[in-house]
């Protein structure tokens, strides 16, 4: 029998239960909201009310450069590692470093931090500029529906909005950034099938655009998109073929769409109000009423994206032109076309740039190599009226097969700025920047870095006869800079006897190399040039014992990398005693031929 009191006393304990679990529930909740998602300790954030004055349009003449200050910026390791990306910007006298990690952003002139924004337990995912303002999207890590997107004064840090919900519009992978122009930042929604407009400064929705019936903005696609101040473009995934949709900013309507003609995902670049897409099969550029003025057709024109810039009125594109048939090796144009009339205004051959740059009425243009095979990578500085121009050495190393950042250039101030990807720290690298300024111009040309052709050690006279395994001749091969001619390379194989098979030292080591791949003017632009080719070799082992200093490629491999004095050389063979002995010979006999 139950009595009043048992009654009681049971529906007292279910409401103790009911409402300690409420209390737990609404606990978590509360700190959920307000503990694990609270801004003061996921925020790592810093603010400066240092002015900064805008960078001269300007940078280095064509003359020899010297390391001004240099940055590493680790790439990161996330659950996402499409996204572990560094890139970098030059925004009103500020460089804006852009990783996994967040904003770092420094005093343009001498890298000094100026201001960051780091958020603890989240990812940086994408980055969009305009005017002064940086907007950042972040989503917490391991929780992808949690997202965070951010607008930023760029030269103080201060915080100006902050918006949970939206999504970037079309975030281009190689450098995580998406477009915002003329104060808008565009912006999506999970099914991705309209297009809205942010203000960039208070981050109040201006607009929405549907896009056309089945298209949608991609989530984040190499060259999928780009702008300037002016226009902003998104290749649309429409099913059977893309569209390219270039937008007005400010009013949110088209102003031309591209149906493009291949199958494959288009590429495409903006600079000013020129256009200029990438379809597989050619390449195209348009003005900003959707004319085309430029037309190449080729399946192999561009690697992913043809490097572009736009001065006074003319779009400079570089693109490759064929092969040539005796080695295959691709040949490649920088062509300047006049962007009212269409017409070429002049074009030159060189080896391929990996970016373009303009200042201060120049063009610059990152060579991968200066000259195969010598190690420096190489810019041409040119004027964009006549396309004449100078190659100048930069202590930089562009080498294949390394990701987390896309080569990088800008100048302003007087400086030039260059970021690639290095090797180390492993395992998986960092993007290395460098900031450099005009240096002393030399007794050389300024190919040469100042140092006169004549300084360069014959690579065939380091390893005499009496140094050789027995019956080995030297091949020699010449490097070419823009017309310059210095013997860097030297291959010794061995005269067979007819019927006869090599044996001995022969069989050991089969073909010898050596290249001298620098001369630098001095021991620290030499040292400086040694190590940044250390940091981008994968298979870099131990140090070797020859010259200042040496290190050997791979895990048994015979190839050996030495710096004495301002020289570094490679030694090849078959063997790794072969090549270490063969380096000391040669370091104790550089001295003399240098």
């Amino acid at each position: 029998m139950i009595t009043v009191e048992s009654a009681r006393s049971r529906r007292h304990i279910v409401l103790s239960v009911l409402t300690a679990l409420l209390t737990v529930i609404v606990g978590g909740v509360l700190a959920d909201h307000f503990v694990l998602q609270a801004e003061w300790w996921q925020v790592n954030r810093t603010v400066t009310h240092a002015p900064q004055p805008p960078l001269a349009d300007l940078g280095p003449p064509a003359t020899p450069v010297t390391m001004s200050w240099q940055l590493s910026t680790p790439v990161g390791d996330s659950d996402l590692p499409a996204y572990d990306r560094v890139a970098y910007a030059i925004m009103d006298g500020q460089l804006v470093v852009v990783s996994g990690h967040g904003l770092d952003v420094r005093d343009a002139r001498t890298g000094r931090e100026r201001w960051h924004y780091y958020r603890a337990e989240w990812s940086m995912l994408g980055w969009a500029r305009t005017g002064q303002v940086l907007i950042a999207y972040l989503e917490r890590t391991g929780h992808r529906g949690n997202r965070l997107m951010v607008g930023l004064d760029a030269v103080h840090g201060t915080l100006l909005w902050r918006q949970r919900g939206d999504v970037p519009a079309a975030i281009d992978r190689t450098t995580l950034r998406w477009p915002a122009a003329g104060g808008v930042v565009f912006v999506t929604e999970d099914g991705r099938h309209t297009l809205y407009g942010r203000s960039a400064t208070t981050g109040r929705r201006l607009w929405a655009k549907r896009l056309p019936h089945g298209c949608l903005l991609p989530e984040a696609v190499p060259y999928a998109s780009d702008s300037s101040e002016q226009i902003a473009a998104f290749s649309i995934d429409c099913g059977a073929s893309d569209r390219i949709l270039v937008v007005d900013p400010v009013k949110g309507r088209t102003d031309f769409t591209v149906v493009t003609r291949s199958t494959a995902r288009s590429a495409l670049a903006v600079g000013g109000d020129v256009t200029v897409v990438f379809d597989g099969s050619s390449l195209q550029a348009f003005d900003q009423k959707g004319r085309v003025f430029l037309d190449r057709a080729g399946q192999d024109l561009c690697r992913d994206m043809c490097p572009m810039a736009v001065t006074a009125g003319h779009l400079l594109v570089a693109y490759e032109t064929g092969r040539r048939p005796e080695d295959a090796t691709p040949t490649r144009r920088l062509e300047s076309v006049d962007i009212a009339s269409g017409s070429s205004s002049w074009h030159r051959d060189m080896p391929g740039y990996s970016a373009l740059s303009v200042a201060g009425g120049l063009v610059y243009g990152l060579r991968s190599r200066l000259a195969d095979p010598l190690l420096p990578a190489g810019v041409d500085v040119i004027d964009p009226v006549s396309g004449n121009g100078t190659t100048v050495p930069i202590p930089v190393v562009l080498r294949a097969g390394l990701d987390g950042v896309r080569p990088w250039l800008a100048a302003g101030g007087g400086l030039l700025y260059v970021a690639a990807p290095a090797a180390r720290p492993r395992p998986f690298g960092a993007a290395r920047l460098v900031a450099l300024r005009g240096g002393v111009r030399g007794a050389g040309p300024p190919e040469l870095a100042g140092v006169p052709a004549r300084q360069w050690p014959d690579a065939c006279s380091l390893l005499p006869k009496r140094d050789l395994p027995r019956g080995y001749s030297g091949e020699p091969t010449a490097a070419a800079v823009d017309g310059l001619r210095v013997p860097a390379g030297c291959t010794f194989r061995p005269r067979r006897a007819r019927g006869r098979a090599p044996d001995g030292p022969e069989r050991e080591a089969g073909v010898l190399s050596v290249t001298v791949q620098w001369v630098a003017p001095d021991d620290g632009a030499a040292k400086a040039l040694f190590a940044a080719a250390r940091d981008t070799q994968n298979g870099a082992r131990d140090r070797v014992r020859a010259g200042n200093e040496a290190y050997a490629i791979g895990t048994s491999s015979g190839t050996v990398v030495m710096r004495v004095g301002r020289t570094i050389v490679t030694v090849s063979s078959g063997l790794p005693d072969t090549a270490t002995r063969l380096a000391a010979v040669i370091a104790a006999r550089l001295p003399a031929a240098a």
